[in-house]
């Protein structure tokens, strides 16, 4: 009875071995992912290495109420729009590049949001912004 007992112990300590295991090899397995190009196009940009290096290379005119935010090591780009004060009013702000790829989000004036990202490979990119009836677009960049 004693051996069954020690090995019943033994075989779920190393089951708890296992499963912490597989519980920090799946945390690192979620770190930020690496891509490059058309691999970034549509990922999220806060999930990627991307984040790290990326700059605003141009803003919405006339106002400059959205950015181009561009990451020269995954050569992708996005759109980002941070604070600001739209009466309530939703603004889309969207991303696209001169291959016709583009994706948009809205926002309501609070924190941040950005668009996934688009291919910036040899590619033009812009930031679109609609408020109501204004609306403005970045250079290509």
């Amino acid at each position: 009875m004693k051996l069954s007992l020690r090995n019943a112990v033994s075989a779920a300590s190393t089951l708890a071995l296992v499963a912490s295991g597989l519980l920090f090899a799946s945390g690192s397995a979620s770190a930020a992912t690496s891509c490059y190009a058309d691999t970034c196009t549509g990922l999220d940009p806060a999930n990627t290495i991307c984040q790290n290096d990326a700059r605003t290379v141009d803003y919405t005119a006339p106002d400059g109420d959205a950015q181009l935010r561009y990451s020269p090591t995954c050569r992708a780009a996005w759109a980002r729009a941070t604070g600001g004060s739209y009466g309530g009013t939703q603004i889309t702000i969207r991303v696209e590049n001169e291959k016709g790829a583009s994706f948009s989000a809205v926002y309501n004036g609070n924190g941040t949001i950005y668009t996934r990202m688009v291919n910036d490979k040899d590619i033009k990119s812009r930031a679109y912004f609609q408020y109501d009836r204004n609306w403005g677009y970045s250079g290509w960049y």
